[in-house]
């Protein structure tokens, strides 16, 4: 039996085994980080499901002015109460709900201690009026109430790359929301995640589109996984099927075995001829 394997120690085999080990050892860490990438998708999932019916809780328990919260406190459902700051509203522009792009407004909700939290107030169309401007064409903005509001909403962590707000159209702007990029332009405090509102009192305008939760795609994470594991298992079963074949290949019928010698025979013959 070790005799029909020694072609395995050949450098050729040797370079082909470890090439296919190694294959298949890299298709099993890239199923293992698809595995690790569902486990965070399906856990923002869990947490939108658990805020759909969880009580709110006050907005200063849970996170701080200027510090970003940690990733678990996504989503988290809460409440706060103050006076908005209209005059230093910021538009978010390229934002899409239900497949069009329009505008998100954050309207910054000051606090009893001077501190403020931007608020998501929703979405909102370019305006009609601004077909020039396509997209860009800046919104009709209801005016923020007056007076104390009490808001309920979700809480939601900065969105990356973002950059600090710019003028457009003599409105703050910007492409991309983070608290901290913003703070520059606001002449006080902010905390380091924003609200996307879910319900105000006094009720908020009805032309506002609420912000729908962003649900993450984990089942085609949990596909990828399988994919690459079946992969890996049919990589390794393809090598031992190489060496299997080639350690046997001289194992043919018989007859055939016969039908090649008399070929050998014949061809000696012609030679000696």
């Amino acid at each position: 039996m070790g005799d029909v394997y020694r072609f395995l120690a050949t450098p050729r085999w040797i370079g082909f085994a470890v090439g296919m080990v190694l294959l298949a050892a890299t298709m099993v860490w890239l199923g293992r980080w698809q595995l690790d990438r569902y486990h965070q998708r399906a856990g923002v999932n869990h947490r939108i499901d658990a805020s759909e019916h969880a009580a709110p809780v006050q907005l200063t328990s849970v996170l701080l002015p200027k510090a970003k919260p940690p990733t678990s406190l996504e989503w988290t459902r809460v409440t706060a109460s103050g006076r908005y700051d209209p005059a230093h509203e910021i538009l978010v522009h390229g934002r899409t709900v239900d497949g069009s792009v329009g505008f998100e407004v954050l309207t910054p909700l000051v606090l009893a201690d001077g501190s403020a939290v931007l608020i998501d107030r929703g979405w909102l169309p370019p305006s009609a009026g601004g077909s020039r401007g396509g997209t860009r064409a800046l919104p009709d903005v209801p005016v923020a109430p007056s007076g104390v509001v009490t808001v309920n909403g979700r809480v939601r962590l900065p969105e990356s790359r973002a950059s600090a707000p710019t003028l457009i159209g003599g409105r703050l702007g910007t492409r991309r929301i983070s608290p901290a990029a913003a703070a520059a332009e606001l002449p006080y405090p902010l905390y380091g995640a924003y609200v996307t509102l879910d319900s105000q009192v006094p009720l908020a305008d009805a032309k506002f589109v609420p912000i729908p939760a962003s649900r993450e795609l984990a089942w085609m994470n949990a596909g990828y996984v399988v994919q690459w594991w079946m992969f890996a298992c049919l990589t390794l079963y393809g090598l031992g099927w190489a060496i299997r074949r080639e350690a046997h290949r001289d194992d043919d019928h018989p007859t055939d075995r016969v039908a090649a010698r008399s070929r050998d025979r014949a061809a000696e013959a012609e030679a000696v001829l």
